[in-house]
C-alpha cells in the first residue's frame, strides 16, 4: 500500500546523535542508525513501505496493522516522549515511542499501553538498510529478532511473541487495560556482540527526567513559552552530542516544491545554520550547548581557516560528495533524493559574519574566549578581509552565478563590527585601527551599490532589480537603525514583491519552468524563517501589532506537535522542505523573544525602537549581561 502522508502528519523522537520520523498512523517511516548522517534502516518518507517503514497499530479486519490515523498524539509534557492514543470499538490504547539519551546501542522503546477494553494490536517492522536499497537477513536468536545487512545488524526485542514472514518482523497480539507491551530496536555493528537487553520501563523514565531537567533550564518567561520550549527541545534534538555539532534538519531530500527537483540532504552541520541555533539558545539559557559548538569549530575548521567550508559532517567531516540513490522514488515522486551536499565547496561570506557574531554572543554571555578561539577568531577575519570584496554564492546557496549579495557584505560587516567590539571589550587582541577603517568601508559600499534609490530598497545584489528577503535582517544586525527610511523602504518593499497573500515571505523571485538567478528551474514555498524575520522588522520598524498578527498567524502553520518544515505551501495549505527545520524553529525562538522585550518596553509606541537588557544565562560559565542590541534578541 502506497501513502502519501503529508510532512505535518510526523512527529520527531531522538536521542542527541540521530533521529525517526513517526507518522500519525504509527509508522515510522525515517530512522538512521548510528548517526543522523548514517543510512536509512527506514526509508519509507521517500518511498513506500517497502522501504523500510515500522507500524504497531490497531489490527485490521485483514489482520495488519491499521491505516487510520491515532485520535490524538501529543508529547507528555516538556519532553521527546511521543504519545500516540488510538480508539477503537473493542476499547483504546496508547503507544509511546522515544529515543532514550544514549548509553550504549542506539534503541527506539515503543510502548503500548491498553487504557480500557482489549485491543488487537500489530507490529510490523520492515527493516531495509542502505537507504531501503538492502533486504536483510533476518534470524531468531535466543528469542530475539535479528536483521543484520552489511554493517547494520538490527536487535528486536518485545514482550511478545515474534515471527519473521516475507521479510517483516511480525508481532500480534492484544492489549487489555492496565497491561503495558514493549518493543525494543537496538542497533549495534554486525560484528560487534549483542546489544545488552534493554529495560523499557527505566529507559522511560530516564529519558523524561532527562528533558524535564533540561527544559527547566530555559530562562525565556514570556507568552510563549510553550511554543519556545518546544522549538528549543526539536533544537537540542537536532544537536549531536558527542561532537556538539547541530544538523540543519534530521532529513534529505523532502521537495521545496512537491515533484519538483530541489532536494537537498540537511542532515549536515552548515557553519550559518548553527551559529543562527546557538544565538537562540544562548538567548534561553543555554550556554553549555555553545562551549560544545566551540570545541567542534576548533576541531572542524583546525589550522586551516582560508579553506574555510561553510558546512562540515556532524564531527567535522570535510568530504562531503554529493550523490543521488535512483532506486528511490522520492517523497510523492519528488526526486532526485539526494545524499551528501554539493554546496560544501562554494564560497559564502555571510558565514564569517555569522559565526563571529555567535563567538560574539557567547563572549556576552558568559561562555569564556579561550585563546584557541582568539587565534581562530583573528584568521577568520585576517581571511575576509582579503575576500569581501569577491562574489559569492550568498546565504542561499545559489547554482548560478556568482554575485556581490548584498546580505553577504553586510554579514561581512557583522564580522568586523563584532570583532571590534570584543577588542573593545578586552577579550580580543587585534590591531583596531584597520578594523575600524574596514568596517566603515563595507558599509559605504553597500549603501552606494545596493541600494537603489527609486525604490528605496536594498536590493539582493549589487546592480540587481530582484529582491531578497535576507536584507530584512539588516536592522536587526545593527547595520542600520530601525528608523532609517532605507530600512523602512525594505521592508515596505519586501512585503509588497516577496510576500504571498496570506502575509508570508518567499526568499526570492523563481521562474517556474525557467532557470532562475539561482541557477535552478522550479518555485518554492514561503520561506519559514524569513517570514520570521519579517516579524523581527515589522517590531523594530515600530508596527508591533503586525507583527504579533504575522507571528500568531506563523505559529499556526505548526503541526499538531509544534513542528516546523522549511517552508510552506499557502495554496496547499502544507508543509514543505526538510523536516523538522532548525532554521523555523530558531527563527520562531528570536522572534519570540525580541516580542516580549519590546512590549515590555514599549506595548503601544509606534516608531523604530532600541531593545534593552536581557538576563544572563542560568549554565554560563561566567554569569554576565548581553548587551541586548537588537540582533541579540
Amino acid at each position: 500500500m502506497n501513502r502519501l502522508p503529508r510532512i505535518e502528519q510526523y512527529g520527531l523522537i531522538g536521542d542527541m546523535q540521530t533521529s525517526a520520523l513517526v507518522c500519525d498512523d504509527g509508522r515510522i517511516d525515517w530512522l538512521c542508525l548510528p548517526r543522523f548522517d548514517s543510512p536509512a534502516v527506514f526509508a519509507g518518507l521517500l518511498g513506500t513501505e517497502k522501504h523500510g517503514t515500522w507500524q504497531i497499530a490497531p489490527a485490521s479486519t485483514t489482520g495488519c496493522p491499521s491505516s487510520g490515523a491515532v485520535a490524538e498524539r501529543r508529547y507528555r509534557g516538556d519532553s521527546l516522549v511521543l504519545e500516540s492514543m488510538w480508539r477503537t470499538s473493542a476499547g483504546s490504547v496508547r503507544v509511546l515511542d522515544f529515543m532514550p539519551p544514549r548509553d550504549g546501542a542506539p534503541q527506539v522503546i515503543r510502548i503500548v499501553e491498553g487504557l480500557h477494553g482489549e485491543v488487537e494490536m500489530v507490529s510490523a517492522m520492515r527493516p531495509r538498510p542502505g537507504y531501503g536499497s538492502v533486504s536483510p537477513w533476518i534470524y531468531e536468536a535466543g528469542g530475539r529478532m535479528v536483521a543484520e545487512a552489511g554493517v547494520d545488524a538490527l536487535w528486536l526485542d518485545a514482550s511478545v511473541p515474534q515471527a519473521e514472514k516475507d521479510g517483516v518482523i511480525v508481532s500480534a497480539f492484544a492489549v487489555a487495560a492496565g497491561q503495558r507491551v514493549a518493543f525494543v530496536l537496538s542497533w549495534c555493528p554486525s560484528h560487534a556482540p549483542a546489544p545488552e537487553i534493554p529495560d523499557p520501563e527505566a529507559a522511560l523514565a530516564a529519558t523524561l527526567t532527562f528533558w524535564q531537567d533540561w527544559t527547566q533550564e530555559c530562562t525565556y518567561d514570556g507568552p510563549y513559552r510553550e511554543a519556545v520550549v518546544r522549538s528549543l527541545i526539536a533544537l537540542k534534538a537536532m544537536t549531536y552530542g558527542p561532537s556538539g555539532g547541530i544538523v540543519a534538519a534530521p532529513t534529505t531530500s523532502l521537495p521545496e516544491e512537491i515533484g519538483g527537483k530541489r532536494n537537498w540532504d540537511y542532515r549536515l552541520t552548515w557553519l550559518r545554520d548553527a551559529a543562527m541555533t546557538l544565538a537562540a539558545l544562548l538567548g534561553t539559557g543555554y550556554g553549555q550547548e555553545a562551549q560544545a559548538w566551540q570545541r567542534w569549530l576548533l576541531r572542524a575548521v583546525a589550522g586551516d581557516p582560508e579553506n574555510l567550508q561553510i558546512m562540515y559532517g556532524i564531527t567535522g567531516e570535510r568530504d562531503l560528495e554529493e550523490r543521488e540513490l535512483p532506486w528511490l522514488p522520492g517523497y510523492e515522486g519528488s526526486t532526485p533524493v539526494r545524499v551528501g551536499n554539493g554546496a560544501a565547496d562554494q564560497p559564502q561570506l555571510d558565514v564569517y559574519g555569522e559565526v563571529i557574531e555567535t563567538l560574539y554572543l557567547a563572549h556576552e554571555s558568559g561562555v569564556a574566549h579561550c585563546a584557541d578561539t582568539a587565534m581562530l577568531q583573528r584568521r577568520l577575519v585576517e581571511h575576509l578581509a582579503q575576500r569581501w570584496q569577491e562574489p559569492d554564492a550568498g546565504i542561499w546557496e545559489i547554482r548560478g552565478a556568482r554575485r556581490h549579495f548584498v546580505h553577504s557584505k553586510v554579514m561581512a560587516w557583522v564580522a568586523i563590527d563584532r570583532t571590534i567590539r570584543l577588542a573593545e571589550a578586552s577579550a580580543l587582541d587585534i590591531d583596531l585601527a584597520p578594523l575600524v577603517e574596514l568596517r566603515a568601508t563595507i558599509h559605504h559600499e553597500v549603501c552606494a551599490k545596493g541600494f537603489d534609490p527609486v525604490r528605496n530598497t536594498f536590493t539582493q545584489s549589487y546592480g540587481s532589480q530582484e529582491l531578497d528577503a535576507a536584507t530584512l535582517l539588516i536592522a536587526r544586525v545593527g547595520f542600520l537603525p530601525p528608523n532609517d527610511p532605507r530600512v523602512i523602504g525594505t521592508v515596505d518593499a519586501v512585503r509588497r514583491e516577496l510576500s504571498t497573500p496570506d502575509g508570508l515571505v518567499r526568499r526570492y523571485p523563481t521562474i517556474g519552468d525557467q532557470t532562475g538567478m539561482d541557477g535552478l528551474t522550479g518555485d518554492e514555498g514561503a520561506f519559514v524563517l524569513c517570514s520570521f524575520w519579517l516579524v523581527d522588522a515589522l517590531a523594530l520598524t515600530g508596527r508591533l501589532d503586525e507583527a504579533h498578527a504575522l507571528f500568531e498567524r506563523l505559529l499556526a502553520l505548526r503541526n499538531d506537535l509544534g513542528l516546523l518544515a522549511e517552508e510552506y505551501d499557502p495554496v496547499r495549505q502544507r508543509q514543505l522542505g526538510n523536516f523538522p527545520q532548525a532554521f523555523s524553529h530558531m527563527g520562531l525562538i528570536r522572534s519570540a523573544r525580541l516580542l516580549q522585550v519590546l512590549g515590555l518596553q514599549s506595548p503601544h509606541r509606534r516608531g523604530a525602537v532600541a531593545v534593552p537588557a536581557p538576563r544572563s544565562t542560568s549554565r554560563s560559565t561566567r554569569q554576565t549581561c548581553a548587551d541586548m542590541t537588537p540582533q541579540h534578541a
